[in-house]
């Protein structure tokens, strides 16, 4: 059985085995598997834009006639060159052409096959698993590692370099698509161009902009200590689409520059001076909820929150399908806390 894994997949996809022509891609991820499909294009054919060098074909048409692929493989090009076949696995089972096409060892044409998620018993799944021609590769949402990688890479290649805080938060929205984590990244490169360093301000600058909407009215409510308002403002993020790591991120920000002025104030400095500290271009019309915030909150609270938050973004990464979920209950639970003075 062929299907690799880890550090097996980079190797083979730095330097594909001619004697595996046929390449299956599959799983959650579907910018990855794109991704993945493009290189393995880009390194079978010289121009991948030249229709008589790759040929695109619908899984879902092949399935009414599989032997097509054979045909198409087995075609010797009038001009000579390398050929590659590009495939987009639908719901219809075409397993059967891939089968007969494994055992003739086509030459110069390299197959790559674009699929969902496939249970191990998916009939195209088990023909490139156990073909000695073909490889199964499955395409999962990055880690950390795989993302802290991503940064690096998209932020060199930029000549960016980001600040501890900033990139963080960047890591703590991305997964799931390493093609949106691209875009996002790129986005953020883009936005601090010239400046030579990218900032939590830069990060959060993308979000809002993103988002069409101010994340303020979030975490003013939370931090304030109205549950109602959070439920209602969040709820309204979320319809508009917004990521809720974006939200924990303006949260975790918010936790610090509160805590910085709550310190300020136990340290003997003025409720003004020690806001100005802590939100230096802070808004008249967030004003009033940030002082109830910083009346009704100690210190060791903000503390626990910035904890909070920090394991609800490790929580959101780790189970991605549950991260809205996550984010408004911590939210909720920061706000609970906030009614309790001191």
């Amino acid at each position: 059985m062929v299907a690799l894994r880890g550090k097996d997949i980079d190797a083979f996809l730095a330097r594909p085995d001619p004697s595996r022509p046929i390449i299956l891609l599959y799983g959650p991820d579907a910018g990855l598997v794109h991704e993945r499909a493009d290189a393995l294009i880009a390194s079978a054919v010289d121009d991948p834009n030249d229709p008589f060098s790759l040929v695109r074909m619908d899984g879902d048409e092949l399935a009414a006639e599989p032997s097509r692929l054979v045909d198409e493989a087995m075609t010797v090009p009038l001009f000579g060159g390398r050929r590659a076949i590009r495939i987009r696995a639908g719901s219809r089972n075409f397993a059967s052409g891939v089968d007969t096409l494994a055992l003739m060892q086509p030459k110069d044409c390299r197959i790559v096959i674009e699929a969902g998620e496939l249970r191990p018993d998916s009939p195209l799944r088990k023909a490139c698993e156990k073909a000695k021609t073909a490889v199964a590769i499955a395409c999962y949402a990055d880690t950390e590692r795989d993302l802290a990688r991503l940064i690096d890479d998209e932020l060199r290649a930029s000549k960016l370099k980001i600040a501890p805080e900033a990139r963080a938060a960047l890591a703590s929205l991305l997964g799931g698509d390493r093609q949106a984590s691209r875009n996002e990244i790129r986005k953020v490169a883009l936005y601090a161009h010239g400046k030579g360093e990218g900032t939590l301000d830069d990060v959060a600058a993308i979000v809002t902009d993103a988002s069409g909407l101010t994340l303020d009215p979030i975490v003013d409510s939370a931090f304030a200590g109205r549950a109602a308002e959070v439920e209602a403002t969040f709820a309204k993020a979320m319809a508009a689409g917004l990521n809720s790591g974006f939200i924990i991120m303006t949260a975790q920000r918010q936790a610090a520059a509160l805590h910085k002025a709550r310190l300020a104030i136990e340290e003997g400095r003025s409720e003004l001076d020690a806001l100005e500290s802590g939100f230096p271009r802070l808004h008249f019309s967030r004003k009033t909820m940030v002082e109830t915030a910083l009346r009704n909150t100690s210190a060791d609270r903000l503390m626990r929150a910035i904890t909070q938050l920090a394991d609800a973004a490790f929580d959101m990464r780790r189970q991605s399908s549950l991260a809205d979920v996550i984010a408004q209950r911590a939210l909720l639970a920061i706000a609970v806390n906030a009614r309790r003075r001191g």
